[in-house]
């Protein structure tokens, strides 16, 4: 797998992604990502390191530019736990759970974020703004209420199918409610 397509593609995914949404400054973006899919293997079952340091080299700079913070979801053999800087953790009231991540508990992105990060720590629940999945690791659980599937022209990162979400605040309501203020009351 050539890893300066992989950063190409995610570069012009999340540059299609930020066109079309604005995550409020210090937000969270959630990534799920499985190097396996990436490479075309069945995840889990050929993690690479490369592309996992790649994705997070990548990501990080771009989500630098839009203030967001970034978590990293594992995968369920640490019951997918979020890795995040423990200044984002503190902010935000997420306890903080004892696992370090590796390769087949964890994943390479994961790892490469860890190695990354100035004091990362493991969280077990969080609520991102929004996020991307790379290779169907199901990021939804993550990912505050009402989520909303942003489409990119890349389909596809490596092998490994790509999904975008954001999020907005719920409508509630009956047959009276409004969602804007009027000007003339």
């Amino acid at each position: 797998m050539d890893l300066e397509t992989i950063k190409n593609q995610l570069t012009q995914a999340l540059s299609d992604y930020f066109d079309k949404v604005h995550l409020p400054e210090n937000g969270l973006f959630v990534l799920g990502c499985s190097t396996s899919e990436v490479t075309g293997a069945w995840m889990g079952h050929a993690s690479s390191q490369d592309v996992g340091d790649a994705i997070i080299d990548t990501l990080l700079p771009i989500l630098g530019a839009h203030h967001v913070a970034l978590a990293v979801q594992g995968c369920q053999h640490i019951n997918r736990a979020l890795l995040m800087e423990r200044e984002v953790a503190d902010r935000r009231g997420y306890e903080i759970v004892s696992v370090v991540p590796s390769l087949h508990a964890g994943g390479a992105a994961q790892i490469a974020a860890y190695r990354t990060f100035k004091d990362p720590v493991e969280v077990e629940h969080i609520v991102a703004d929004g996020g991307m999945d790379i290779g169907d690791t199901q990021i939804g659980m993550h990912v505050k209420f009402v989520q909303i599937p942003i489409q990119t022209s890349v389909k596809e990162i490596g092998e490994a199918h790509t999904t975008f979400l954001t999020s907005r605040p719920k409508l509630i309501g009956g047959a009276r409610a409004i969602y804007e203020f009027p000007d003339e009351i």
